[in-house]
């Protein structure tokens, strides 16, 4: 099989399943644990297969690097468990390199995608404010005590009826998208 071959299967398949996961999340508001689980097994068996257990180390510190950030968001500032597994199944499909670009767009697209979602929603200015506090107990718990992070979720809010949700995984497509085109360019 050749290389460019071997890249759209690969992303073929990162892209196909984000799509998934992201009709799925627009229309349910979950992304199935069934969805990520079976790519992060069918990534872990294509590595094998591409590149023996020499590559595992590769497509596991993928995964974490490209779900890592999720993790957080969801423990920390109320974001989807969905969203960190389907990240962390989409990374044992790419490399290392591939995984840092997949995250710095999957993270401007859902950057995009919640300004324009506050705007529509006029609650841009709640939204703004909120971040602004979500930072600051972040930056004041790593100084201060870490123990004061775990509460940064809860102070993070300016008002806690204004909370505004969006499917992530839309911007995870999305992101996916941009990379994949990014790394065909290169």
């Amino acid at each position: 099989m050749t290389e460019t071959t071997t890249v759209a299967i690969q992303w073929g398949v990162v892209i196909g399943a984000s799509l998934v996961a992201a009709v799925t999340d627009i229309r349910t508001r979950r992304i199935p644990n069934v969805l990520s689980g079976t790519l992060f097994l069918a990534g872990l068996l294509w590595s094998l297969d591409n590149n023996g257990l020499k590559g595992l180390p590769g497509t596991l510190a993928a995964a974490v690097i490209l779900s890592l950030p999720f993790v957080f968001l969801f423990l920390f500032a109320g974001g989807g468990a969905g969203d960190a597994k389907l990240t962390g199944a989409i990374g044992a499909w790419l490399s290392v390199n591939e995984s840092f670009t997949a995250l710095v767009c999957i993270c401007l697209a859902g950057g995009a995608l919640g300004l324009i979602v506050a705007v529509r929603e006029k609650k841009l200015k709640i939204v703004l404010t909120n971040l602004i506090f979500l930072i600051l107990d972040l930056v004041r718990a790593g100084i201060i005590r870490k123990e004061k992070i775990i509460k940064s979720g809860e102070t993070a809010q300016a008002q806690q009826g204004e909370k505004l949700t969006m499917p992530y995984g839309v911007a995870i497509c999305a992101g996916l998208c941009a990379a994949g085109a990014i790394i065909w360019l290169r």
